[in-house]
C-alpha cells in the first residue's frame, strides 16, 4: 500500500488549484455593468443556499466573470448542514468517481482532495465517499474557492422590484432583517426546495409531535434504545432511519412498505449518460412527460449497503404489501392498522418523501400564484395530481408565467430543487449537479448580456485602443 500523503499534501493541492484556475482563466476581465438604485448596491446574481448546489454555482459564475455575486446560507459557519444533520446513511448514494461541483478542474474533484488528506491507497480501496467526508469536501471547496458565502441569514420573501430587479428578504436568527437587490436569484435550497417534507394529515392529526418525526427532522435517537419502533416508507431515507435507531438499541423496528415488492433497478443509475443529462432538457414536452412518468414508477430501492445495515439486525421486520390504513394513540403507543395486522410502536419516523407545492415555502408564498406548473402548459399533466404540480421551467431553470405578460420578473428567478425533475431531468443530486449548474449559469450569463447589449454596442464603437502602433517600413518607404 501507499504511504499516507505528506502533512503538507493538502497545501501543495491547494497551490496546484490556484495554478489551474490560472491557467483556465481566459477571458479573464469582469464584463457586467454595474446597476445604480436608489436603495442602495444591487448584486448581479444572489444566490440562496451555501450548499453543494449553491457554491457551485457561485463557482461557475465567478468563472464567467460574472463577480458581483452573494450566496446566503441559512445555517451558522460549522454549523452541521444537510450532510451531518438529517442525512443519516454512511456513505453517498452515488458512485465515488461522481463529479459535479469542481466543473471540469482536476485539483478540485473529490478524488484529488481525498487522495491529498488520506492518501493514493485510500482512495483506492474506497467503495463510496462517506457523506461526512462529503461535507468536508465541500467546506474545503468553500474556503480555497474563496467564495462569497454569508452564513445566518434565510431567506423569507421575493418580490419583483421595479423595472429587472428582485426584492429578497432575509432575516438572521437574532431577528435582525435585511433587504437586498439583485438582477438575478437563483434558489440553490435543496431537494425540497419547491415544496416540502411531507407527514401524511392522518399522523399529524392522530398522534402527538413526541410520538412521530419525519425523516427530514431531527431526533434523538437515543431516546429510542429499548423502545418499539415503527417505520413507515421504502425508500433509501426510511431504511438509513430505520438502520439508526437499531444502531441506537431500538428493542424492535418494524418497516411498513405499500409496495408488494422491493424495486430492483436504481432508473438514477441508469440516467447518468451525457446525452440525458445534458440534452433531456431540449426534448419536446411530450419526451418529456413520457420519461418522467416511467422514471418516477419505478422508483428508486434503497442501496444494497443500507438495507444490508437493517437487514443484518434480527430485531428488524420488514411488512411489505402494508400500507398505512390508519393510525391512532392507545395509551402511550402508537397503533398502526394495516391490511395485514395492527402494529404497537413506542415511536413512529415517517419516510414518506416531499411534496411539491411552492405555496409552503415562506421565500415563494408571493411569487407561487404566478408561476406556471406542468398542468398548465401540458394537457396530460392535468391528468397526474403528482407530476403535474411540479413547476414549468426554462432550459436554464428559470419559473414561467402563469398568465402570459403577467409576471415577466419570473424569467430572472431560478430554481433548483427535486421539482426541477419534469422539466430538466435535474434532482438536485450530484450526478446531475453540473449540468445544471452550467445551464443556470448560461441563463444567466445570457440575459444579463442582453441587457446591457445597446451600451456594449455604443462602448464597442467607442473602443479605441491600439494594437498597431509602429507602421515604420525597414525601406522607409510607403505605397
Amino acid at each position: 500500500m501507499d504511504a499516507l500523503p505528506p502533512p503538507d499534501a493538502l497545501t501543495g493541492l491547494e497551490r496546484r488549484v490556484a495554478w489551474e484556475l490560472e491557467t483556465l482563466a481566459y477571458p479573464a476581465r469582469p464584463w457586467v455593468r454595474k446597476l445604480a438604485h436608489p436603495d442602495g448596491p444591487v448584486l448581479d446574481v444572489l444566490v440562496v443556499g451555501g450548499g453543494q448546489c449553491g457554491l457551485a454555482t457561485a463557482f461557475a459564475l465567478q468563472r464567467a466573470r460574472i463577480d458581483n455575486i452573494a450566496v446566503l446560507e441559512a445555517a451558522a459557519p460549522g454549523q452541521a448542514g444537510v450532510w451531518t444533520n438529517f442525512a443519516r446513511m454512511h456513505t453517498l448514494r452515488t458512485p465515488k468517481h461522481v463529479t459535479g461541483p469542481e466543473l471540469g478542474v482536476p485539483s478540485l474533484s473529490v478524488r484529488a482532495w481525498y487522495e491529498a488528506r488520506f492518501g493514493a491507497a485510500a482512495w483506492s480501496a474506497l467503495h463510496k465517499i462517506g457523506r461526512e467526508d462529503w461535507h468536508d469536501y465541500l467546506a474545503w471547496l468553500q474556503r480555497v474557492l474563496a467564495l462569497p458565502v454569508r452564513h445566518g441569514w434565510r431567506v423569507t420573501g421575493i418580490a419583483p422590484e421595479g423595472e429587472g430587479l428582485l426584492a429578497v428578504q432575509a432575516e438572521a436568527a437574532d431577528g435582525a432583517r435585511q433587504r437586498l437587490l439583485a438582477r438575478q436569484v437563483v434558489l440553490a435550497t435543496g431537494l425540497d426546495g419547491n415544496g416540502g417534507w411531507q407527514v401524511p394529515a392522518m399522523i399529524a392529526a392522530a398522534l402527538p409531535a413526541s410520538h412521530y418525526a419525519h425523516t427530514a427532522q431531527a431526533i434523538d435517537f437515543a431516546r429510542l434504545a429499548g423502545k418499539r419502533v415503527a417505520v413507515l416508507g421504502a425508500g433509501a431515507s426510511a431504511f438509513d432511519n430505520a438502520a439508526m435507531a437499531l444502531e441506537a438499541g431500538a428493542a424492535r423496528v418494524d418497516l411498513l412498505a405499500r409496495r408488494p415488492v422491493l424495486p430492483a433497478v436504481n432508473p438514477n443509475r441508469w440516467m447518468e449518460f451525457f446525452g440525458f443529462l445534458h440534452h433531456f432538457t431540449d426534448l419536446p414536452d411530450p419526451q418529456k412527460w413520457r420519461f418522467m412518468q416511467t422514471l418516477f414508477a419505478l422508483n428508486q430501492p434503497p442501496p444494497q449497503e443500507t438495507f444490508s445495515r437493517c437487514a443484518a439486525q434480527d430485531r428488524f421486520f420488514l411488512h411489505l404489501g402494508a400500507p398505512l390504513d390508519g393510525v391512532a394513540m392507545q395509551g402511550d403507543m402508537v397503533a398502526l392498522h394495516t391490511p395485514r395486522a395492527v402494529l404497537a410502536a413506542d415511536f413512529l419516523i415517517v419516510g414518506t418523501g416531499l411534496v411539491v407545492d411552492l405555496a409552503l415555502r415562506p421565500e415563494l408564498a408571493a411569487v407561487a400564484p404566478h408561476v406556471a406548473l406542468w398542468r398548465d402548459r401540458f394537457a396530460p399533466a392535468a391528468q397526474d395530481a403528482g407530476l403535474g404540480a411540479y413547476p414549468y421551467l426554462t432550459d436554464s431553470f428559470a419559473f414561467t408565467e402563469r398568465r402570459p405578460g403577467a409576471a415577466p420578473w419570473l424569467a430572472r428567478l431560478r430554481s433548483s430543487s427535486f421539482a426541477a425533475m419534469p422539466s430538466t431531468a435535474s434532482s438536485a443530486g450530484i450526478s446531475t449537479l453540473r449540468p445544471t449548474v452550467e445551464r443556470i449559469v448560461r441563463g444567466i450569463a445570457r440575459d444579463l448580456f442582453r441587457d446591457q447589449a445597446e451600451a456594449d454596442h455604443a462602448a464597442l464603437l467607442a473602443y479605441g485602443e491600439k494594437e498597431l502602433v509602429d507602421t515604420t517600413l525597414a525601406s522607409d518607404r510607403t505605397g
